[in-house]
């Protein structure tokens, strides 16, 4: 079985260090890349620029608040597109707004998880979400990975 890969977009550099030591200590195997902008994550899934040759993700962690667009706007490009709209889309986030959470799940987000605050409830979650998503959830095969 191949590793399940994993895009995190993330612009806050402890969140990318937390996240990707909760993956490494993970029993299941995973591939996560990373970007830091919205703008990057829409480049990333259509294979565009620097991207060009990236596997197409079977999971995506998304931020709502990243730079050049945000994680809404993401959220909305990948769920209008019938080529990414299968990815499942977990918006990890600081905010707990009940619009922002409406928002999300109007877009189609699977699911809407706020981050805690200490690093040790931060890679629980992270575990969480790695166990839930990779070994329970059957997840679509990407075409083109």
């Amino acid at each position: 079985m191949r590793p399940v890969h994993i895009l995190l977009v993330e612009d806050n550099e402890g969140d990318i260090l937390l996240t990707s030591e909760a993956f490494e200590d993970a029993k299941i195997k995973t591939h996560l890349s990373y970007v830091k902008d919205g703008k990057e994550a829409i480049d990333f899934v259509t294979r565009q620029g620097k991207y060009a040759n990236a596997q197409l993700p079977d999971l995506l962690l998304l931020d709502i608040n990243i730079p050049k667009r945000n994680g809404v706007e993401v959220l909305k490009f990948i769920k209008a597109d019938p080529q990414l709209r299968k990815i499942p889309v977990i918006m990890l986030t600081t905010s707990s707004s009940p619009e922002d959470i409406s928002r999300c799940y109007e877009n189609y987000a699977n699911c809407f998880i706020t981050k805690p605050i200490e690093p040790e409830n931060y890679q629980e979650i992270v575990t969480q979400i790695e166990n839930f998503w990779t070994s329970i959830v059957t997840l679509p095969v990407q075409n083109g990975t």
